[in-house]
């Protein structure tokens, strides 16, 4: 460069410390400056390139485009086709449905939609082998991009019981990835974990544990088990620069366990955001709170983003709560120019630091996980719902104090807020009398009991 511009000379971290310590006057630089964020992560005041020469040489694959992603929860198929044909019209990408039944007809639910262009989702909450029999008919579609998501794992830790059984449920991964070779049948919903309140260590660390026991499963086969790049489902929260970074080390971590199994080293990411910081009043906020969600999924590198409309926590289903949902995305990418630049986090030496600390202790937590038995056996020991119980309180206790802010529940309430008669779905926590073969993992919303006094009181 003959610019001489570029002449100035670099400043070390060694000078930047000087200079603040200097204008700090003798107070300590630690106590002062350096804070602990979440998950226990230190975060220093600044970053630069000599933060980056102490981090592991990675490379982190991310997507060179993001879907926009619409979930319909199938009650009947020809009502659930219309509205996915509606969202497509008006700006969805990508197509999420959810399966209550094996009675719905694929054909009549896929009517219309171009297969060749829409990815299609489906996440099925039963098993049965007869649906899985029926869906091998759509590999008739040529360059048809399917995603089954059937999380019997998953089930278990949500529920607290299998589906049938062990044996059964777990056969029945194994026939879904034998009987449907080039779809993607491998998921694992870790949105759970957020949604319950894990911190993303846990989070991480869980998601990992879980797809090492599918893969544990498949490798025991006497046959080979085919299967694509596995799916993961991912809650995100409004800690921005940490939500980036858990996404980045999502990938990282899946590039260090695939090879082990002779996997493909990509994945896809399904980002949707949490549930657990939405509010029942002052829930214009949450149209705030799910635009940050819905950023940092796609500076994070997500692959398909299903936006959370800013009413789902009250209201049935509607038309306009999905669009303004579907909208959102659709300014981020077409007016705020999101998604132009595929890898926008790439060598940003405060996420680079971030995202190294995450996947390090992530794996710290996951080995010990397997060391200990894996997934299945913490879930049968209650392990893990201990842990994300102790962190979920430690979040509440937050919450409670004011330390941690939720606009319109602990923090600028409107004490003229009345609610009661807007609730179309009940939006708390609802306890289910029936016994469980074990601790079903609970997805509360933080001012979930703050709300119930309020609606009391109205």
């Amino acid at each position: 460069m003959t610019n001489k511009f570029y002449d100035f000379p670099g400043v070390s971290s060694k000078a930047w410390k000087q200079q603040i310590q200097a204008g700090l006057k003798g107070e300590d630089y630690n106590e002062q400056l350096v804070w602990e964020g979440a998950d226990h992560i230190a975060v220093k005041p600044f970053y630069n390139s000599e933060d980056l020469e102490e981090l592991p040489l990675h490379y982190i694959a991310t997507p060179t485009s993001w879907k926009i992603g619409q979930v319909c929860l199938v009650q009947k198929a020809e009502s659930a086709n219309k509205k996915a044909v509606d969202a497509l019209l008006r700006g969805a990408e990508s197509l999420y449905f959810i399966l209550p039944s094996p009675s719905v007809d694929i054909e009549v639910l896929l009517k219309g939609i171009d297969l060749s262009v829409i990815p299609i989702h489906l996440e099925l909450l039963f098993v049965s082998q007869d649906f899985t029999n029926k869906l091998a008919s759509l590999k008739t579609y040529k360059n048809a991009n399917f995603f089954i998501h059937m999380d019997v794992l998953g089930g278990l830790a949500r529920t607290g019981n299998w589906q049938d059984s062990m044996e059964k449920d777990m056969a029945s991964m194994v026939q879904l990835a034998t009987s449907l070779p080039g779809f993607h049948t491998l998921s694992i919903d870790g949105a759970l974990f957020q949604n319950a309140g894990a911190n993303r260590i846990q989070q991480l660390a869980y998601m990992l544990s879980q797809a090492n026991e599918y893969l544990h499963l498949f490798s025991n086969q006497k046959n080979p088990v085919p299967f694509a790049e596995p799916t993961f489902k991912v809650a995100v929260d409004s800690d921005y620069f940490f939500e980036v970074s858990k996404l980045r080390a999502l990938r990282l971590l899946w590039q260090t366990l695939a090879p082990s199994y002779n996997a493909p080293t990509t994945c896809h990411i399904i980002a949707q955001p949490s549930k657990r910081n939405k509010t029942l009043y002052e829930y214009n906020a949450n149209l705030l709170r799910t635009t940050t969600e819905c950023m940092a999924a796609i500076n994070g590198g997500a692959d398909t983003i299903c936006n959370l409309p800013y009413d789902a926590i009250y209201h049935k289903e509607n038309e306009f709560g999905d669009r303004i949902a579907r909208n959102q995305l659709l300014i981020l990418r077409h007016e705020s120019y999101f998604g132009v630049v595929s890898n926008p986090a790439d060598g940003a030496y405060y996420i680079e630091t971030l995202t190294n600390q995450l996947a390090e202790k992530a794996l710290i937590l996951f080995k010990n996980l397997e060391a200990s038995g894996g997934f299945l056996k913490a879930l049968k020991q209650h392990t893990i719902q201990k842990k994300i119980r102790e962190q979920a309180e430690k979040e509440k206790e937050q919450f409670e104090s004011g330390k941690r802010v939720l606009v319109g529940s602990n923090a600028y309430r409107n004490p003229k807020d009345s609610m009661k008669e807007n609730i179309e779905i009940y939006p708390f926590l609802k306890s289910s009398p029936g016994k469980t073969l074990l601790e079903p993992i609970l997805e509360k919303r933080l001012a979930e009991t703050m709300e119930q006094k309020r609606l009391d009181n109205e």
